[in-house]
């Protein structure tokens, strides 16, 4: 699988993201099956969050990768009500707590709050200097925020990017490439299948033997410095999203999606899910 550097480590431009996961308790066990299914096909990047199923999310990626730790590069994220000094210490040790690890790869602020950015960085350089995480970055963050942060150190900005949502084209995703700072894509299939159902998706998808969201997935690589992070729970899926990885669209495809899909010409307000 094709790979990027991402706080000083290699790591898959598929992960997995789990968004959702931990919500239905008669799902458990097929999140955790997935989750290490995932793992086996070398998407080993496992995105997660304290908010998603209010810590469940955690619970259930703590499970998966137990025993098997050393093959995963972790991300979560904090809420912004505690991004506070304190606040960041304690949520950061519950979530260590629930993932059953001792470190975060990568520790992220889901997006902006009521606390100065400063007090939330100064709050991760106290976590790493700890050892409790090894990066920090941030999510749902726009140009004017990241050039605010004026950090060296974040290590990566997440946010929503796929054809329906494609404003970031327009300063964001060009700002973090010449800063070599990866973005991380969530939702990069969309939601509600919307997109997954569009007809032009589907013409692409049957030109490559594909799926149309596998031509999402290559449409969001086709960036260098993408990692997109899809979900998953069925083994088909799952190795659908791996395989997206062999997917390659070329100029006629790409002005296939941009004629469905404008790009964007005008500066537009960051999107969030």
């Amino acid at each position: 699988m094709q790979t990027i550097e991402l706080g000083g480590v290699s790591v898959p431009r598929i992960g997995q993201g789990t968004w959702h996961m931990g919500e239905d308790a008669g799902q458990r066990q097929a999140e955790i099956r997935a989750l290490r299914e995932g793992l086996d096909l070398g998407m080993t990047l496992v995105d997660t969050a304290e908010m998603y199923a209010e810590g469940g999310a955690e619970e259930i990626v703590g499970e998966a990768i137990r025993g098997r730790r050393d093959e995963v590069y972790l991300v979560s994220k904090v809420y912004p009500h505690n991004a506070s000094t304190q606040g960041v210490q304690a949520a950061c040790e519950r979530s260590l707590r629930r993932l059953g690890t001792d470190t975060i790869d990568l520790y992220l602020l889901h997006w902006r709050g009521q606390y100065p950015l400063s007090e939330t960085i100064e709050a991760f350089e106290r976590l790493r200097e700890q050892g409790k995480i090894l990066r920090w970055g941030v999510s749902n963050f726009d140009v004017d925020d990241l050039e605010e942060l004026n950090a060296l150190a974040c290590a990566t900005n997440q946010v929503l990017y796929n054809p329906e949502a494609r404003g970031i084209e327009y300063d964001l995703l060009p700002w973090q490439a010449q800063q070599n700072m990866p973005l991380m894509a969530y939702c990069p299939i969309g939601q509600g299948g919307a997109l997954l159902r569009d007809a032009t998706l589907q013409r692409i998808a049957d030109k490559h033997s594909a799926t149309p969201a596998q031509i999402a997935l290559a449409w969001a690589l086709r960036h260098p410095g993408v990692i997109a992070i899809p979900k998953a729970v069925s083994l088909d899926h799952l190795k659908q999203n791996a395989d997206a990885d062999k997917v390659r669209l070329d100029d006629e495809d790409l002005a296939q999606l941009d004629a469905a899909y404008p790009p964007p010409t005008r500066k537009q307000g960051l999107m969030m899910v």
